[in-house]
C-alpha cells in the first residue's frame, strides 16, 4: 500500500514518517534507554533500594543523571522499593519462583565439614544507624565459616560472607549453601559466587522460619549475648563486639551439648582428619 495513501487515511503527514524511518530513535531516547537499563540492573540486584540508591549505582556504572530523572524513570516503570510499595502482598498473594530448590528440608545434619552451610542476615540499631551481619554456619560443627558486616544490606553483604567462608575453609566444592528467600540470596551476584566456587544453592520456603532454624538459633545467641547487652553508640563498637564474641567466645569457649560438650574448634580438631582440615 503506498505511503501517501496510508498517511492520508491515518491523517498523518509524510515528512515526520520519513524522518522517523531514517532515524527511529533520537539521541535523547537512546540516553534515556541507557539510563533506564542501568537503573533496572541495580533494582534487579537489590529490590529493596529506593530511587536514590539506584541513582548512585547507576552513576557508578557510568550513567549519570539527575535525581529527579531517576525518580521519573523508576516511577514510569514501576521499579519501587520492595519495602516502600507493598503491592499484591495480601494473605493470598503468591511468591515468585525460587532460584533454588529446598535441598535441606529441615534436616540440619552433616557427616563432615563443608557439606552443608547455612546463611542468613541479622541487623541491630546503633547511634549511627543500623549495622547488618551476614554469617555462614557450617552445620557439621556449628562453626561460623565466614561472615561480613556492613552498614548497608546489599547483595554484596552476602557475597562477602560467602567469599570469606571459601577463603577460610578452602575448597568447598559441592557444599550446599542454604538460606531463606531474601532478595540478597536470590541476586545474580550471589548466584555467580556459588557457581564460581562450585557451591550448590538451596532456599527455604516463604514465611517458614523453621526452614532455617539452625541459623536462627545462632542469631538468637548473638542477640542475647551481644546485641541486647547494652546500647551501642557507634557501628564500630558493635562491629568489634560481634567479631570478638564469634572468634573468642562462640568458637573457642562456648561448649555445645550436641558436640559432646566440645567447642566448635575442639570438635573439628578432634573429629576431622588433618588431611581434611588442610584441604
Amino acid at each position: 500500500m503506498p505511503v501517501a495513501v496510508t498517511c492520508r487515511v491515518l491523517g498523518l503527514a509524510r515528512q515526520p514518517y520519513y524522518r522517523w524511518l531514517a532515524r527511529p530513535a533520537t539521541d535523547a531516547e537512546l540516553t534515556e534507554a541507557y539510563r533506564a537499563n542501568a537503573l533496572f540492573d541495580a533494582h534487579r540486584d537489590d529490590p529493596e533500594f529506593g530511587h536514590r540508591f539506584l541513582l548512585h549505582e547507576a552513576r557508578v556504572a557510568g550513567e549519570a543523571m539527575a535525581e529527579r530523572t531517576a525518580w521519573r524513570i523508576c516511577r514510569d516503570n514501576g521499579w519501587w522499593n520492595a519495602f516502600g510499595k507493598r503491592r499484591g502482598r495480601g494473605k493470598n498473594a503468591k511468591a515468585g519462583p525460587p532460584v533454588h530448590d529446598d535441598l535441606v528440608r529441615r534436616n540440619f545434619t552433616a557427616d563432615g565439614p563443608n557439606r552443608l552451610w547455612l546463611t542468613d542476615i541479622t541487623e541491630h540499631a546503633t547511634g549511627e544507624g543500623k549495622l547488618y551481619l551476614c554469617a555462614v554456619k557450617d552445620v557439621y560443627s556449628g562453626r561460623i565459616a565466614g561472615y561480613s558486616i556492613d552498614a548497608r544490606m546489599k547483595s554484596r553483604l552476602a557475597v562477602a560472607a560467602l567469599e570469606s567462608a571459601v577463603v577460610r575453609r578452602g575448597s568447598a566444592a559441592g557444599c550446599i549453601v542454604h538460606s531463606d528467600r531474601g532478595s540478597q540470596f536470590r541476586s545474580r551476584k550471589v548466584a555467580a559466587v556459588l557457581t564460581r566456587h562450585g557451591l550448590v544453592g538451596s532456599l527455604g520456603r516463604v514465611g517458614a522460619a523453621g526452614d532455617n532454624a539452625a541459623m536462627e538459633s545462632f542469631f538468637a545467641l548473638l542477640q542475647k549475648n551481644v546485641l541486647d547487652r547494652r546500647v551501642w553508640a557507634t557501628r564500630q563498637e558493635l562491629r568489634i563486639a560481634i567479631v570478638t564474641w564469634i572468634e573468642r567466645t562462640y568458637h573457642r569457649r562456648r561448649r555445645q551439648r550436641r558436640l559432646g560438650r566440645l567447642t566448635p574448634v575442639e570438635y573439628e580438631t578432634i573429629m576431622t582428619p588433618p588431611a581434611a582440615l588442610a584441604a
